[in-house]
C-alpha cells in the first residue's frame, strides 16, 4: 500500500524544499567572472569555435590526462562523432550497457550499427567485465580475424563502457578484453569528468576516445548544450576536428562526410571559468556523499538504504548520489510531498526500450540492469547543500520506512 500523502512538514530549521540541483546558488558565487568571460566573447564577436574553444580544449585535455581535446556541440554528439571517427557504421556492432542515458545506445543506432547490450555490475552499476566476456563467448565467434555477432552477422567493432554517476568502469579488465579481440573503446564519460581508476588514470584518457557532456546538470555544466571528445591519438584528433565541420578540409572541400558538431565560444568561455572551481565542487559532492553515508548508518536506515559503492582507491566525483531502496516509487512520492526533489536514473533499460524491440531482447536479458531500474533513486548531492538540508532528507527517508 502506498504511503499516505500529507502536508509538507518543516524541519526544525524551517526547511520545506530541497531541489535536486541548485544552479542559481552556483552561479551567484561566480557571476562576475562568468559575465566578464561572456562580455569578452561579445566584444570579439567570435561565436563559433575560435580561441575560447581552443583554450577550453587544451584545459580539459590536460585535466583529463589526454593529449587532445575536441570541443563539440553536446555529449550526444561527442559519442556520435567518436563512432564516425572510428568508421563504425552499417554491418557493425558495438557492445555497451543498457543501464544508461539513451544517447549511449541511440548514437550506435544512428550510425547504422547494432547495439549489443551487456549487463552491469550490481554494485557499481557500470558495465561488468565478466558479463562482457560472457556476451563475447556466448554470442560471438571469430571469423577471418573479426569478431562476429552470430545472430545478426554484424562485426563487433567497439565497446562503449559508461562511467556512470561519476565513477569509472573497471577499465583495466575491459581494456584487456578489448585488446584480445582488437576492439576499439569509446568511453562514455558524460557523468565522470575528473573521476579516476584505482591506478590514477582519469575518465576519457584510457580508451581510444573519451566523450564528455557539458549539459547544465553535469559537474562541469555549460549554459546550454556542449560536449568534448578526448584522445591520445593524433590521427583521431585530426579526424574528429574535420568531422565536426561537415568533414571539410580545407573549407568547402570534403573528402569525408561529417556534420555540424561545433562548440560555441560562449559555452567555452563559461566552461573555462567553471573548470577552475571543478575540483572544489567535486570535493563538496564527495563530502555530502560521505555525510549521507554516515547519517544513514547512524539513523539505522543502513539496513534498508543501499548507499553508493565506491571502488577502492578510485576517485568518485558523485555526479549523482544514487541509493537502492525497497518501494522506490512510494518513497519518491513521499519525498516529493515533503518538498524533496529526486530523480530516477534510469527507469527503463535500453534493451527493454520499444525502439530496440527488433534486437530481440526479452525481460530478464539483463537482470541486474532491470533490478537497478526498479530500485534506484538519486538524491540531491550538489555542493551548495547545507547540513540542515542533508539532515532533512535523511530524516524524511527514515520517517518513510518507520
Amino acid at each position: 500500500m502506498s504511503q499516505p500523502r500529507k502536508e509538507v512538514e518543516a524541519s526544525p530549521e524551517g526547511i520545506t524544499n530541497v531541489p535536486l540541483l541548485d544552479l542559481k546558488a552556483q552561479y551567484a558565487a561566480i557571476r562576475e567572472e562568468v559575465q566578464g568571460a561572456i562580455n569578452e566573447v561579445c566584444e570579439s564577436q567570435y561565436f563559433v569555435l575560435g580561441p575560447k574553444v581552443a583554450e577550453l580544449e587544451q584545459s580539459v585535455a590536460e585535466y583529463s590526462g589526454c593529449k587532445y581535446g575536441i570541443g563539440v556541440s553536446s555529449g550526444t554528439d561527442a559519442l556520435l562523432i567518436a563512432l564516425m571517427a572510428l568508421d563504425v557504421g552499417p554491418g557493425d556492432a558495438v557492445i555497451t550497457t543498457p543501464y544508461t542515458f539513451f544517447a549511449t545506445g541511440g548514437t550506435i543506432a544512428r550510425v547504422g550499427a547494432r547495439p549489443i547490450f551487456c549487463d552491469i555490475d550490481p554494485e557499481t552499476y557500470n558495465l561488468d567485465a565478466k558479463a562482457l566476456t560472457d556476451v563475447i563467448d556466448r554470442e560471438c565467434k571469430t571469423m577471418d580475424g573479426k569478431l562476429v555477432h552470430e545472430t545478426s552477422g554484424t562485426v563487433v567493432r567497439a565497446v562503449m563502457p559508461v562511467h556512470l554517476y561519476g565513477q569509472t568502469a573497471d577499465m583495466a579488465a575491459i581494456m584487456e578484453i578489448t585488446r584480445q579481440h582488437a576492439l576499439a573503446v569509446v568511453e562514455d564519460a558524460a557523468q565522470a569528468i575528473g573521476s579516476e581508476t584505482p591506478d590514477g588514470r582519469r575518465a576519457g584518457s584510457i580508451g581510444d576516445i573519451g566523450c564528455f557532456s557539458f549539459f547544465p546538470s553535469k559537474n562541469l555544466g555549460a549554459f546550454g548544450d556542449g560536449g568534448m571528445c578526448t584522445t591520445n591519438n593524433e590521427a583521431l584528433a585530426e579526424k574528429l576536428k574535420v568531422l565536426r565541420v561537415h568533414g571539410g578540409k580545407p573549407k568547402y572541400y570534403h573528402a569525408i562526410i561529417g556534420g555540424n558538431f561545433r562548440l560555441d565560444a560562449l559555452q567555452a568561455a563559461v566552461l573555462s571559468v567553471k573548470l577552475k572551481y571543478l575540483d572544489d565542487w567535486s570535493r563538496g559532492r564527495q563530502a555530502n556523499a560521505e555525510y549521507y553515508d554516515k547519517a544513514f548508518a547512524s539513523s539505522g536506515a543502513a539496513s534498508i538504504v543501499k548507499t553508493p559503492f565506491r571502488i577502492a582507491d578510485g576517485r568518485h566525483i558523485f555526479n549523482q548520489y544514487v541509493i537502492g531502496v525497497p518501494r522506490r516509487d512510494d518513497l519518491r512520492a513521499y519525498l516529493k510531498d515533503n518538498g524533496i526533489a529526486t530523480e530516477i536514473y534510469y527507469p527503463v533499460p535500453l534493451d527493454q526500450q520499444q525502439c530496440f524491440a527488433d534486437l530481440g531482447y526479452s525481460e530478464g536479458s539483463c537482470p541486474y540492469s532491470e533490478s537497478a531500474a526498479e530500485s534506484t533513486l538519486a538524491l540531491p548531492v550538489y555542493p551548495e547543500l547545507t547540513k540542515s538540508q542533508l539532515d532533512y532528507i535523511v530524516g524524511r527517508i527514515g520517517d518513510f520506512y518507520r
